[in-house]
């Protein structure tokens, strides 16, 4: 194998590493960025409705403005019925908890009591400013 050949090919491998790093990198942006960003979905909806609305029907400046007061009417609206229907989710969850539990042994009510507490540390790490009480969280 001559020479010229050998750097050709340790040129081609560099390139090849470094096209899958800056990949990778591109890859962890994204998904950091949908990681810590997408956490705060206060407002998510109404941002969402009204970026697919501008998009699609292609608003003009002025129709944006009249209906902005509409869609974070409804965004708001969106928010509140996500809010409640993750309570109503908690509370049936805990509820068939304390009905499972007098039908488990000691060592399988221990083991759901771990659960539960998993599942809290989870939404506590998960949900910043969103934990649930410990009287109303339980795995989902």
């Amino acid at each position: 194998m001559s020479s010229a050949l050998k750097w050709k090919l340790i040129a081609g491998f560099v390139l090849v590493f470094l096209a899958g790093g800056a990949t990778g990198i591109f890859v962890s942006a994204t998904n950091a960025h949908h990681f810590f960003f997408g956490q705060q979905r206060h407002g998510f909806a109404a941002q969402a409705m009204r970026n697919r609305l501008e998009r699609q029907l292609r608003l003009t400046d002025e129709q944006m403005k009249k209906i902005s007061p509409i869609i974070e009417k409804t965004g708001s609206q969106l928010e509140e019925v996500r809010g409640e229907t993750g309570r109503k989710v908690r509370e049936i969850i805990a509820e068939s908890h304390r009905e499972i539990t007098p039908l488990l042994t000691p060592e399988q009510q221990q083991r759901l009591k771990q659960m539960e507490e998993r599942h809290r540390r989870w939404l506590q790490h998960h949900r910043p400013g969103r934990a649930t009480p410990s009287s109303e969280a339980s795995p989902e």
